[in-house]
C-alpha cells in the first residue's frame, strides 16, 4: 500500500506537468501581456480542476451564503497541501490572482507562469511587503480578486491551524472590498506533505459569508474573527492537530 501512494504521489507531478502542456499555446500567450491576464485565468482554472480530477479527487463545496464572485474581493483559507491552489482554481470563479512567496517562481514551468500571473512577496523585505499591498489593490481596481494563504506557509502536520498574517486584513482594509474566507476540510488528511500518506476521494469545501474591514481600526478583529471561523468549522468536522489560542 505505501508503494502505492508513493507511486500516487509522483502521478501527481506528472499530472501537473500534463495539464499544463496540454494548455501550453494558450496560458503561454496569454501570459506575455497584462492585458491579456483576464482569459488566462480560466484556463488557470480549467488546468485546477484537471489535476484534482486525474488525481480522483471529487471536490464537495458548502456555500453558507451567495457569492458574488464577478466583484473583486480577497479570498483567504487555510494552508492544508500543495492542492490548497487546484482546490482554489476550481472554487472560485471569475478572475484573481495569487499572492505568494517568491520561491514559487523557481518551480520549472509552473514557476514561470506563477511569475508572470500573479503577484510575488519577499517576506523577508519590508519594502516589498508594501509593494504587494499597492500591487493589490491596483489589480482590484481593475477588476481582479486575489488570493492569500493567511497562514503564511504551509503548518506542521501536528496542527491544525496557526496564527494568520496581518497582509489579506490589511489589503481589505486600504482597498474596502470584502474578504471571502473558505475552510479546506479534508486537504490535508487527503494530500498531506508526507509522501507515503494521502489518498483520493472526496475534498469537502465550506465557503463562508463574505466579511468586511470598514477602517484599520477593524483590521486585529477581523484577523481573529476569521481565524475562528476557519477554527470551529475544522473542530466541526473532526480535523486533528493543535491550534493556537486567539
Amino acid at each position: 500500500m505505501k508503494i502505492l501512494r508513493i507511486i500516487w504521489r509522483v502521478w501527481y507531478y506528472v499530472v501537473i506537468a500534463l495539464a499544463i502542456l496540454v494548455l501550453f499555446p494558450f496560458i503561454l500567450v496569454l501570459s506575455l501581456r497584462e492585458e491579456w491576464h483576464k482569459p488566462f485565468f480560466y484556463f488557470a482554472r480549467f488546468w485546477g480542476k484537471m489535476v484534482l480530477v486525474l488525481m480522483g479527487f471529487r471536490l464537495k463545496v458548502k456555500y453558507l451564503d451567495q457569492i458574488n464572485w464577478k466583484q473583486p474581493s480577497i479570498i483567504i483559507a487555510n494552508h492544508a497541501s500543495e492542492i490548497d491552489i487546484m482546490t482554489t482554481l476550481a472554487i472560485a470563479k471569475g478572475t484573481w490572482l495569487f499572492i505568494g512567496k517568491k520561491e514559487l517562481a523557481k518551480f520549472p514551468l509552473f514557476g514561470y507562469f506563477y511569475k508572470r500571473t500573479n503577484i510575488l512577496v519577499d517576506r523577508s523585505s519590508p519594502r516589498s511587503r508594501r509593494e504587494v499591498y499597492l500591487r493589490a489593490k491596483k489589480k482590484m481596481d481593475e477588476g481582479f480578486g486575489i488570493c492569500i494563504y493567511p497562514e503564511g506557509g504551509i503548518p506542521d502536520p501536528s496542527w491544525r491551524l496557526v496564527s494568520f498574517k496581518p497582509g489579506a486584513f490589511r489589503i481589505a482594509a486600504e482597498s474596502g472590498y470584502p474578504i471571502i474566507p473558505i475552510t479546506f476540510v479534508d486537504n490535508k488528511e487527503k494530500f498531506p506533505e508526507e509522501w507515503s500518506a494521502g489518498r483520493p476521494g472526496t475534498l469537502r469545501c465550506v465557503v463562508h459569508p463574505p466579511m468586511y474591514v470598514n477602517s484599520e481600526k477593524d483590521i486585529d478583529r477581523l484577523q481573529r474573527d476569521a481565524y475562528q471561523i476557519m477554527a470551529q468549522t475544522l473542530r466541526e468536522y473532526n480535523v486533528d492537530g493543535k491550534e493556537e489560542n486567539k
